[in-house]
């Protein structure tokens, strides 16, 4: 008898195990994957073609920029500007990360620590010798600084992490206990969780703790449109991943975005993978919007606009295909009722997972 029990809990014991062990597939994935993306991404930067320029004209300026950009190979894209005031205003439109200005008297490092306090530091790093080898200190001039409560200008960056979370957590959701809703029910969900996703966003950036001191309109409306097309990629990628939405949310939006959106690092100071996806990542778009937006008002905003409306429209395409195959879905077949608490309990775990990450 006690054989027969001992068989029948081993034979109980099987499935859930394998159910358990199915599910730890998740979190060691994203173990990898973030190891993988934030070691390769943030461990060791280097400049790779960091754009700077020396200002002078005449040989003299031709042959030190010459100099510079042997003595630094591939690390340094290195130009001569003629004036001073043509590498003010290529700074301040983030066209060159620093411009160095030789002087047999005074040396001078012009930088925009708003546009990235990292590559400000790196270009200082690299210039101060040259000034050092003749017996002068480097006078550094900012001619575009962060504000006083965000020193680094790294706030930004911690501000995406925040929307991001939220919006990416929401889809679980979204997906799971709002399953029962139609398509068109959790897309307007979708709109309204983005707003309200957005001006937490600009309640923490501005009363709080004051990284924006102006345009608090703009940056909630950049994080909306940040956030709407986070979530509506979530709900649409649900209906075909199910519970593995999760893992391709952190994949999307964490693992591959935080680390090219340039908030703690530009893309010149990351390999080439990263470097390259910061040219069309919904993480890098916001992060510049905000950047122009708050600093740089001379500048125009069509870029990270155009990459956060191309996020967008492609969470609506894919929200629009998932709703067209759940009807062809419900059309085709219908659930047996025993299986609707198998439905609800994977929904239920999903949630929990999205928690717990």
């Amino acid at each position: 008898m006690s054989g027969r029990t001992s068989a029948h809990h081993h034979a109980a014991a099987t499935p859930a195990l394998r159910h358990v062990l199915t599910h730890l597939l998740t979190p060691l994935l994203m173990c990898l994957g973030m190891g993988l993306a934030y070691l390769g991404a943030f461990v060791h930067p280097e400049p790779h073609h960091l754009p700077v320029a020396v200002v002078g004209e005449g040989p003299r300026a031709m042959t030190f920029a010459q100099t510079v950009k042997d003595g630094a190979g591939d690390a340094l894209d290195v130009r001569t500007l003629a004036r001073r005031a043509d590498a003010v205003d290529a700074v301040e439109n983030r066209r060159i990360a620093g411009a160095y200005v030789p002087s047999d008297t005074a040396p001078e490092l012009i930088v925009a620590t708003a546009a990235s306090d990292t590559s400000a530091t790196v270009t200082e790093k690299i210039f101060t010798p040259l000034a050092a080898r003749q017996g002068l200190p480097l006078k550094v001039t900012d001619v575009v600084g962060t504000v006083d409560d965000d020193p680094t200008g790294q706030g930004l960056f911690f501000l995406l992490v925040a929307v991001s979370i939220g919006s990416y957590a929401s889809v679980a959701v979204l997906g799971g206990a709002g399953a029962a809703l139609r398509m068109r029910g959790r897309a307007l969900l979708v709109v309204g969780v983005s707003g309200v996703v957005s001006a937490i966003g600009t309640l923490l950036a501005g009363p709080v703790f004051h990284l924006a001191h102006h345009d608090l309109a703009g940056v909630w409306g950049l994080s909306w449109l940040y956030s709407a097309g986070i979530l509506f990629i979530g709900v649409g990628l649900h209906t075909f991943l199910k519970r593995w939405t999760t893992l391709a949310m952190m994949v999307l939006f964490v693992m591959l975005n935080f680390t090219s959106s340039g908030g703690l690092f530009r893309p010149e100071l990351q390999n080439g993978f990263f470097a390259s996806l910061h040219a069309f990542w919904n993480g890098a778009g916001y992060i510049d919007g905000l950047r122009t937006l708050l600093y740089f008002d001379n500048a125009t905003l069509t870029r990270p606009l155009t990459t956060l409306t191309i996020w967008l429209l492609l969470g609506l395409t894919l929200t629009a295909a998932a709703g067209l195959t759940e009807r062809r879905r419900a059309a085709a077949e219908r659930p047996a009722a025993e299986e609707r608490p198998a439905v609800a309990e994977e929904e239920e775990e999903e949630m929990e997972e999205a928690v717990a990450v």
